[in-house]
């Protein structure tokens, strides 16, 4: 952690703390529940600017769910703050969505389940590390690079002839990008860097649109 981040993280007190991470694990409930809730609602009695951005598809996608997962991660006060911010999240997230299922929805997709959970169990250590993606350091920008890379791989399909299959998911680049914004230079850097992480995890993970 560096010195900033040890000032930052003192200056807030433990109430304060315990505060902040209810309230993600709540954050992570409702928009667990409420992505199965869209998912399941008939799509024509949802409102038109929800259906032209194809909403509930949207939800059930990566590219979402890493940038808020980034931005938990950033904005959290320390290392192990991220860490414990985002495993809140996405455990209220999986959770929730999967517990719908099975009580309400009366399917319980358990392939899908447990690729969910798995990352549910690593999204601590993936928190710690995307904590210091806004430092001042090259190892800083070669993070924020995967976490594009990341992003865009669920944005340009590069193996399929330069695809863009969904316009939400150029939104949620758009602002991975601001989340993550520096200096042209730096910012070139990650743009660089992240187009061959999109490629490979692409080959490694196809796209599931």
């Amino acid at each position: 952690m560096t010195e900033t981040n040890k000032t930052k993280d003192n200056s807030i007190t433990l109430k304060r703390k315990i505060i902040s991470s209810i309230a993600i694990l709540i954050f992570g409930i409702l928009m667990g529940v409420g992505s199965k809730a869209l998912d399941e609602a008939a799509f024509n009695e949802l409102p038109t600017i929800m259906q032209k951005l194809d909403v509930t598809n949207f939800l059930g996608r990566f590219g979402i769910w890493i940038f808020l997962g980034v931005c938990i991660s950033v904005y959290s006060s320390s290392a192990k703050r991220a860490a414990l911010n985002v495993f809140l999240f996405f455990l209220g997230m999986v959770s929730s969505y999967y517990i719908y299922c099975a009580i309400v929805a009366g399917f319980f997709p358990m392939n899908y389940a447990m690729i969910w959970f798995g990352l549910t169990l690593v999204s601590p250590f993936l928190g710690a590390v995307c904590h210091f993606a806004k430092d001042e350091s090259k190892i800083a920008i070669g993070i924020s690079g995967i976490i594009i890379g990341a992003v865009l791989s669920q944005t340009i399909l590069f193996l399929q002839g330069i695809m863009i299959p969904h316009i939400t998911e150029v939104m949620v680049l758009i602002a991975t990008l601001f989340v993550l914004r520096r200096k042209p230079k730096e910012l070139a850097a990650e743009v660089a860097l992240s187009i061959p992480v999109a490629i490979l995890i692409q080959i490694v993970l196809p796209y599931w649109g």
